[in-house]
């Protein structure tokens, strides 16, 4: 076996590893989903979840992967559109990577841009509309803003620059579910006629912590399997940038979350925390390649108090998002895309501007005329009585904590 051999095979297992890490975050998740939504919604959320991962890896099989990356008009707007992932690499073809660890690769972070979806709709949405909406979202919304930039599109030829997808990714999954959240109203008793706002809290915090763990070290196989490769000396240390880049943004995020949310509420809020680990680690995922890890740092920290600020006007504005998602991916994402200038050479605030608003108004509006579709025909919530029954009983027939009172 010659050297470029041992580089292909050491890049795919890479990859493939990365790949396994990325799917793991659907656990995360979902653990965190569970933990956020009140004991009635558990089951559903999590049968959304992994059902959502599922879709995620065929849609994207047979029809979003040849629409990200199988090339498209000359001006960068139109993709191809085609089926399947296509033939693997030849031996002689001088490829870096197996072109099926590419597609297990992308496969997984298609998946997490639908998990992000889930929790924001949680406890009052239909779940096969639910399921419905994932089949356009994975085979057409996110592949089509995939491929502007990392398909080789317009945002690409612009230098558009988003290395592991805080827009890409999560600003794309948050723009679906905001539209979704915005067509489907808020949580039955969420907010009152005089203004006021009735917290709902989540039925198992420990659960929820224990997602954000394991979504935390899912991001290493997220940011440090964008880098793609690892064989030759400068990828190796690149890769080793962007772990330790990666961890401390997440816990300047979270810390900055933790002194905020002190600051503003006189205690420590354990659903603000959490978030603020996410805002971190979503900023970062930008540019995690590039920056002194003092900058990630702060980037991360940043992203950890804006979050706080964020949930508190998505609150103020009756746009209810149980778990923190739009906030957490979107006002996250949006900065970290906006501070990538600061530490990449050649990145451009205007180009990140443009590229945020072309994401951004794609999957909002695309997605906004499907929900409205799906609206229109089947409708978006359950019933009232539904609601108040839990989506457990009526969407999936049992309970997940049958021992204990529903509450």
């Amino acid at each position: 076996m010659d050297a470029n051999q041992i580089d292909y095979a050491l890049n795919t297992f890479y990859l493939l590893i990365c790949g396994a890490l990325v799917m793991w975050m659907a656990a995360g998740f979902a653990m965190l989903e569970a933990g956020l939504v009140r004991s009635r919604n558990t089951v559903e959320i999590l049968l959304k979840n992994v059902s959502a991962y599922a879709i995620a890896c065929v849609m994207y099989f047979f029809v979003g992967y040849q629409v990200m990356y199988g090339g498209g008009t000359e001006s960068g707007f139109i993709p191809s559109f085609g089926f399947g992932i296509g033939a693997e690499n030849a031996p002689d073809g001088g490829a870096d990577y197996s072109k099926m660890a590419d597609f297990f690769f992308q496969v997984v972070f298609v998946a997490t841009a639908t998990s992000i979806i889930s929790g924001a709709v949680a406890e009052r949405m239909k779940l096969w509309v639910f399921f419905i909406f994932c089949l356009f979202m994975t085979s057409i919304i996110y592949p089509v803003q995939g491929y502007w930039h990392w398909g080789g599109g317009f945002l690409n030829q612009m230098g558009f620059s988003d290395f592991a997808g805080s827009g890409v990714v999560h600003l794309a999954g948050a723009a679906a579910a905001l539209s979704a959240v915005i067509l489907l109203g808020s949580r039955s008793g969420k907010y009152g006629k005089d203004g006021r706002i009735s917290a709902m809290p989540g039925a198992n915090l420990p659960l929820a912590t224990l997602g954000v763990f394991i979504l935390w070290l899912g991001w290493f196989g997220f940011n440090g399997g964008s880098q793609l490769k690892i064989s030759t000396f400068d990828d190796a240390n690149i890769v080793a940038l962007i772990f330790v880049n990666t961890n401390l943004a997440a816990a300047g995020g979270l810390i900055a979350a933790l002194l905020t949310s002190r600051t503003l509420f006189g205690k420590g809020d354990l659903t603000m925390v959490l978030n603020g680990a996410l805002a971190g680690l979503v900023a970062v995922t930008a540019a995690p390649h590039t920056p002194d890890p003092s900058v990630a740092l702060l980037v991360g920290s940043i992203a950890g108090v804006l979050v706080i600020f964020a949930i508190l006007a998505l609150e103020k504005y009756k746009i209810d998002d149980p778990v923190g998602a739009i906030s957490a991916h979107g006002i996250a994402g949006i900065w970290g895309l906006l501070a990538v200038p600061i530490s990449t050479p050649g990145a451009s605030f205007k180009v990140q501007l443009i590229g945020i608003i072309a994401i951004f108004s794609w999957v909002f509006i695309t997605s906004s005329a499907v929900w409205m579709l799906l609206k229109l025909t089947m409708g978006l919530r359950v019933s009232q009585e539904e609601e108040f029954e839990g989506l457990d009983i009526s969407e999936c027939g049992l309970e997940a904590y049958p021992e204990f009172t529903s509450n």
